[in-house]
């Protein structure tokens, strides 16, 4: 019975000192907790309501454009087919665009001409980091120096010069325009902007982005440039069912 009981009271005393030393090690390491206040979870929540309507209303609006391309189809397929291609190739950003959205004039700081100090020309990690910002704000078309943005559109430096898709950014002021989907949508761009960080970022580098209130009709040109389709291929039909 002795031996049981020492047994018996090892293993309690090796539970008592595991927990101990779960509870120490919690005491030490506190669980990480969302620390966010009410408003900046209300914030978060109406972020993702408005993502959940979007992606709605996306969803209704390819269902309508697939019914309305069946009837089109019965009736007319060459129409169909026409509708389907013009509809692209704006999505691609091939077509000139209008509607609401607001233009960025980027220009030299005037008190540093003032005094003397060279304005060297904008960044491509400023232009980056300034398209992202309007993209994260729900920027539908953007178009710089008169240039459209597609989704293979590259801003980079050659030679000391910033170029997007090849196109030198020489002069100084040039524009950005933007478009939304809605003038709704162009007035909350326009506040967020206001306190954006990409602003303090041109202002280090001697440059100033002028901010033009929310517009109803803003024209941004179409894509100059071939679309050039890379690592893809028509598909081969073949005379089997597989």
């Amino acid at each position: 019975m002795g031996g049981r009981l020492k047994v018996s009271f090892t293993v309690v005393t090796v539970i008592i000192g595991f927990m101990l030393a779960i509870q120490f090690q919690t005491v030490q390491e506190p669980v990480v907790r969302d620390t966010r206040d009410v408003w900046e979870l209300r914030e978060a929540l109406l972020k993702e309501k408005e993502l959940n309507s979007n992606l709605n209303t996306e969803m209704r609006s390819v269902e309508g454009k697939l019914e309305q391309y069946k009837e089109q189809q019965e009736s007319s397929p060459e129409e169909a087919l026409k509708q389907t291609l013009e509809e692209l190739k704006a999505e691609a950003g091939l077509t000139e665009k209008e509607g609401p959205g607001l233009t960025l004039t980027i220009e030299p700081v005037e008190e540093e001409l003032l005094l003397g100090e060279p304005v060297k020309n904008v960044s491509p990690q400023l232009l980056e980091r300034l398209i992202n910002e309007l993209n994260k704000y729900d920027a539908t078309d953007i178009s710089i120096d008169g240039h459209r943005l597609v989704n293979t559109s590259v801003i980079r430096d050659i030679n000391g010069e910033t170029k997007v898709d090849g196109y030198s950014i020489r002069s100084l002021p040039f524009e950005v325009r933007v478009l939304t989907a809605d003038y709704a949508t162009a007035e909350k761009l326009y506040n967020r902007m206001q306190v954006s960080q990409s602003l303090e970022d041109f202002f280090i580098d001697n440059l100033r982005v002028n901010i033009s209130k929310p517009l109803e009709d803003l024209k941004i040109p179409a894509y100059e440039d071939t679309i050039r389709v890379r690592l893809m291929e028509p598909v081969k039909e073949t005379g089997g069912n597989g």
